[in-house]
C-alpha cells in the first residue's frame, strides 16, 4: 500500500510530459532529468502528469494511446521518479482540469492566442492546426492553476505560455475577487540534443528511429546508431553541428578524461569519429542500465504501476475539487 509523505506546506510544482512513443535522450534531458532534480532537492511539492490529453493535439493511434500512457508512467518509475515523494497522475483521469479550462477560455480574447509564438510557427510552416492546438495554451493554465502551483520548469519556449497562465490569474482576480497567485518558471539550461542524421533539426520521434536514442534502447542499439550519426572529415576548423551534437553528450555522460582526450583530437585534427562514437555509445548505454533493468521489472509488476497512478490520481482530485469548487463559487455557478 503506497503512503504519502509529502510536505503539503511546500509551494507545489506542475508540469508534465506527453505520451507519444518512446522516451528518448531529449525528452530526459529537456524534462524528466529536471523533475529528478525538483523532487530529490526536498524543497518542493512536486506534481508530475502524463499530459494525455495535450498529446491529442498531434496525429496519433487510439489503438496505441492506452500503452503509450502506460510506457510513460513506467518510465517515471523506472528513471526514479518515486510515488512517496511526488504525486504522479494522468491528466485525463483529473476532470476539473477540462472544467477550469472552459471557464478560462472565457476570459482569453482570441487575439492573445493567435500571438502565442509556437502556434504561429506551427501554422508558418504549412500545418493546418486544430481548435485543441489553437488552445492549447489556455489548458497549460488550467493544468497549473488546478493546483495552485507556485513554480513550473520551462524552457525559454514556454514563458510566453506561462505569461498568459499569469495574464488569465490578473483577469480572474481582478472580475471574481483574489483566487490564484502569480506563477514563477524555474528556468534552467536544458541541452539542445539535435537528430543524429538532421543535426541542424532537434532529436525527435517524427523524424524517423534512426534519428533519435531512446532510453530503453539495448547497447548494440545504440551502437548502431550512433555509428550512422553525422559528422564531418575532421579536417574543420571549427565543429559542424553532427560533431558539436556528439560532443554535447558526451560532456553530459562521458567522464572528464575521456572528454579532454577527445577534445585534443579534434583539436590537433587526428580525431577517429569510430572511437568517438563507441566510446559514447558505452557511457550512455551504461548511464541508463538502471533504467532498463527497472523498466523490465516494472512491466511484470503492472500492479504496482496501476497503484501508484491510482494513488496518484486520488491526491490530485482531492486538490483540484477544491480549487474547482472555490472557482465555481467565485464565478456563480455554485
Amino acid at each position: 500500500m503506497l503512503c504519502y509523505n509529502q510536505d503539503m506546506t511546500k509551494p507545489r510544482v506542475l508540469s508534465g510530459v506527453k505520451p507519444s512513443g518512446k522516451l528518448h535522450l531529449g525528452n530526459y534531458l529537456g524534462a524528466v532529468q529536471r523533475f529528478l532534480e525538483l523532487q530529490n532537492s526536498g524543497e518542493y511539492n512536486c506534481f508530475f502528469m502524463i499530459a494525455d490529453l495535450h498529446s491529442l493535439t498531434e496525429k496519433f493511434d487510439p489503438e496505441k494511446k492506452q500503452q503509450e500512457i502506460l510506457d510513460m508512467m513506467i518510465d517515471f518509475l523506472a528513471l526514479g521518479l518515486d510515488p512517496e515523494k511526488s504525486t504522479l497522475f494522468i491528466q485525463s483521469q483529473v476532470p476539473e482540469h477540462l472544467e477550469l479550462t472552459w471557464i478560462f477560455d472565457c476570459l482569453v480574447p482570441i487575439g492573445e492566442l493567435e500571438r502565442m509564438t509556437q502556434y504561429k510557427d506551427f501554422v508558418a510552416r504549412g500545418h493546418a492546426a486544430n481548435a485543441g492546438l489553437f488552445t492549447y495554451p489556455i489548458l497549460q493554465a488550467a493544468d497549473i492553476l488546478a493546483y495552485k502551483a507556485k513554480f513550473v520548469p520551462v524552457g525559454e519556449d514556454q514563458l510566453q505560455h506561462l505569461e498568459l497562465t499569469n495574464e488569465i490569474v490578473r483577469r480572474f482576480n481582478n472580475r471574481f475577487g483574489q483566487t490564484f497567485e502569480s506563477v514563477r518558471p524555474l528556468l534552467s539550461e536544458t541541452p539542445r540534443v539535435m537528430s543524429l542524421l538532421e543535426p541542424t533539426k532537434k532529436m525527435s520521434k517524427s523524424l524517423g528511429e534512426n534519428n533519435i536514442i531512446n532510453l530503453s534502447d539495448e547497447p548494440e542499439i545504440i551502437e548502431k546508431k550512433l555509428a550512422r550519426a553525422v559528422t564531418d572529415t575532421g579536417k574543420e576548423k571549427k565543429m559542424t553541428p553532427g560533431v558539436k551534437n556528439l560532443f554535447s553528450l558526451l560532456e553530459i555522460f562521458g567522464e572528464p578524461e575521456q572528454i579532454a582526450f577527445f577534445q585534443e583530437q579534434h583539436k590537433s585534427k587526428a580525431i577517429r569519429y569510430a572511437d568517438l562514437k563507441a566510446s559514447l555509445a558505452k557511457v550512455i548505454a551504461h548511464y541508463f542500465a538502471d533504467y532498463r533493468k527497472k523498466r523490465k521489472e516494472l512491466e511484470k509488476n503492472l500492479d504496482f504501476v496501476q497503484q501508484a497512478l491510482a494513488a496518484g490520481r486520488e491526491k490530485a482530485k482531492a486538490i483540484t475539487s477544491q480549487t474547482l469548487i472555490e472557482v465555481k463559487e467565485k464565478v456563480g455557478l455554485a
